[in-house]
C-alpha cells in the first residue's frame, strides 16, 4: 500500500452512525456520547527520518505535544488542561503519526483551541526543544538500554530482519543520530511533512454538527506540500538461524525470535492466521499454547507471547496496539526474561525456553491446528475482541488504521466476528502452511557472559533445567525432548554486542 489520501468514510456498522465527512477525514460519529475523540494522522513515521536524522520524526511530534504554541508557553498550557482533566498525546511508529486526544462536549471548545494550536501554531521555543531533546537523550543512553531489557531485545529482533531498510533504526533514533539534530532540523521537517495533503483528520463522538468540516478548515491553512513516497521495505529472510547476543551484566535474560511475513491486515489469510496466533500466542492471555508450556506448566517466566503485528510497547496494554500500521511485518515471539534461580543456570533455563518456543513452532507448522484447538479460540476470540474497541477513543483509531490498510465496509473491528465464523480447519492450516516456517529465524538475546552463551550455542549440548518439586514421569520425558531440542547455528551467525554499543550509531 502506497501513501494516500483518498479515503473512505469511516464506518463501523456496530457503532451506529456514520456521516459523511469532507475529503482528508475520518467520521465516526456516536450522538449519545458525551465525549470527542481526535486523531489527528500525519502520515509520517520513523521511516521518513533522514540519514543522519534518525529520530527527527520522534522528536518533532514529542515537541509538538510537549512545547509552547505561538499562543500559550507550556505552563500555560498545563494549567489550562489541569481543570478540563485532559490533555492530549502523540504516537509515532514507523510509517505513522497520531495526535490524539479526548474531551466532554462541556469542555470542547477551549480544549480544541489547545489541541489545534499545538500542532498548527507551535512556538519552536529553544528552551522546549533543549528539554525535549534531553529528555529523549536521557531514555536512548539510560532508560533504552538499562530500563526493559523484554522492550530493547524486540526492537533489535526487527533492527536485525530490516537491516538496510528504513524500518531498521527504532522510532527515537540512535544517540549519535539524536544528539546531532538542531531545532532548525524540527523546523525543515515540520515544514516538508505537516502538510494539509498529508494529514487526515479523524473525528469521533459525540461532536456537535459541522465540527469535524471546521477543523479539517483549520488545518486547510496549512500549505501544501510534495511528500517524498516511501517504498515499502524488502526484509532479508535470515538465512538458518542468525543469534545477536547483547553482553550486559544481568541475571534475566529476555529472547525476541522472529522473520519476516508477507501477511498483511485486511489479507485473505489474516483471520485464520489470527486464530492461529491467538491459540498459540495470544499476548498476554493464559488461554495460550506458549504461555502453558513455558509460564504455567514450568514457572520460567512472567509469560510468553506471539504476533502477526507490530505490538510495541506490549508490556503497557492488554489489548493490541493502535496506529502502528505497517506495510510490511513480522511473525514474532517474545519470551519475557528467564530469571537465574541459581548460580550458573542463567544459559541453561535461556536456552531451555528458547528451544520450548523453537519447538511448539515447529509443531504449529508441521501439524496445524485441531478443530477442537479451532473452536476453542473461535470462541474465545469471538468475546476477547469486543475489547478492543472499548473506547470512543480506540474505535476512532482503528477507523485511521482502517483508512491506512483500505479495509472498508465494517472496518476491521466490524469484520472480526464473520472473518471467524467463516474459518475452516483446512483453511486455518493451509494459511500456517504459507506464513510460517522454523528453518530460518532471527534470535536476540540479552545476557551476561555472551561468549559462553556462544559457547554453548555452538557445542549443541543439552540444556536441562530443574524444579524445587518433584515433577512426574510425563513431565520429565518431555522436558529432555525440549532440552536437546536443536538450535542449528554456525559460528559465523552469531554476533555479540556491548550494551554501551546498542543503537549508538546507524550502520
Amino acid at each position: 500500500m502506497m501513501k494516500k489520501l483518498a479515503l473512505i468514510p469511516a464506518c463501523l456498522l456496530i457503532l451506529g452512525a456514520c456521516e459523511m465527512a469532507p475529503e482528508g477525514t475520518i467520521a465516526l460519529r456516536e450522538p449519545e456520547s458525551p465525549f470527542i475523540a481526535f486523531n489527528i494522522w500525519v502520515q509520517v513515521g520513523s521511516q521518513d527520518d533522514p540519514a543522519g536524522r534518525e529520530g527527527i520524526a520522534a522528536l518533532t511530534a514529542n515537541l509538538l505535544s510537549d512545547g509552547s504554541t505561538t499562543a500559550d508557553s507550556y505552563d500555560a498550557i498545563l494549567e489550562k488542561l489541569y481543570p478540563m482533566a485532559s490533555g492530549y498525546g502523540y504516537n509515532v511508529d514507523k510509517e505513522m503519526t497520531a495526535f490524539t486526544g479526548r474531551i466532554h462536549r462541556d469542555n470542547l471548545d477551549a480544549y480544541y483551541e489547545l489541541f489545534r494550536n499545538h500542532l498548527l501554531a507551535p512556538a519552536f521555543k529553544e528552551e522546549d526543544f533543549e528539554r525535549v531533546k534531553s529528555q529523549t537523550m536521557n531514555f536512548l543512553e539510560r532508560t533504552r538500554r538499562y530500563g526493559r531489557d523484554e522492550e530493547l531485545s524486540k526492537e533489535l529482533l526487527f533492527s536485525m530482519a530490516y537491516a538496510g531498510t528504513p524500518y531498521e533504526h527504532p522510532e527515537e533514533g540512535y544517540v549519535e543520530s539524536v544528539r546531532s539534530i538542531t531545532l532548525d532540523d524540527v523546523k525543515d521537517f515540520y515544514s516538508q511533512y505537516y502538510v494539509r495533503n498529508n494529514i487526515v483528520v479523524g473525528i469521533g463522538g459525540g461532536y456537535p454538527a459541522g465540527f469535524i468540516a471546521r477543523v479539517r478548515e483549520d488545518f486547510n491553512t496549512l500549505p501544501e506540500g510534495v511528500v517524498p513516497v516511501v517504498a515499502p521495505p524488502e526484509p532479508r529472510m535470515p538465512e538458518g538461524i542468525e543469534v545477536l547476543i547483547v553482553e550486559k551484566p544481568t541475571d534475566a535474560t529476555p529472547i525476541s525470535i522472529g522473520f519476516p511475513i508477507t501477511l498483511l491486515r485486511g489479507d485473505s489469510d489474516f483471520y485464520g492466521m489470527m486464530a492461529m496466533n491467538s491459540w498459540f500466542g495470544e499476548h498476554r492471555n493464559s488461554f495460550s499454547n506458549l504461555y502453558q508450556v513455558i509460564r504455567e506448566t514450568r514457572g520460567m517466566n512472567y509469560g510468553d507471547y506471539s504476533y502477526i503485528e507490530a505490538y510495541p510497547l506490549g508490556y503497557t496494554t492488554q489489548v493490541p496496539r493502535v496506529n502502528c500500521s505497517r506495510r510490511h511485518q513480522l511473525f514474532e515471539i517474545w519470551i519475557r526474561p528467564i530469571s537465574m534461580t541459581a548460580p550458573g543456570n542463567l544459559h541453561d533455563r535461556t536456552l531451555f525456553a528458547t528451544r520450548a518456543a523453537l519447538r511448539e513452532l515447529r509443531d504449529i507448522v508441521d501439524n496445524g491446528m485441531t478443530e477442537e484447538t479451532l473452536a476453542t479460540t473461535q470462541q474465545f476470540l469471538r468475546n476477547y475482541t469486543i475489547n478492543w474497541g472499548s473506547t470512543i477513543s480506540r474505535r476512532l483509531a482503528y477507523a485511521v488504521d482502517d483508512a491506512f490498510y483500505g479495509i472498508g465496509g465494517d472496518g476491521f473491528l466490524g469484520s472480526i466476528r464473520p472473518g471467524l465464523e467463516a474459518l475452516s480447519l483446512a483453511g486455518v492450516n493451509e494459511a500456517i502452511g504459507t506464513h510460517l516456517q522454523y528453518d530460518n529465524m532471527y534470535i536476540v538475546l540479552i545476557t551476561r557472559d555472551a561468549e559462553a552463551m556462544k559457547a554453548k550455542l555452538l557445542n549443541g549440548v543439552a540444556t536441562p533445567i530443574t524444579y524445587a518439586g518433584e515433577k512426574s514421569a510425563e513431565h520429565m520425558a518431555e522436558d529432555e525432548l525440549i532440552a536437546g531440542f536443536p538450535i542449528p547455528v554456525t559460528e559465523d551467525k552469531i554476533t555479540i554486542i556491548g550494551i554501551n554499543d546498542v543503537f549508538e550509531r546507524g550502520q
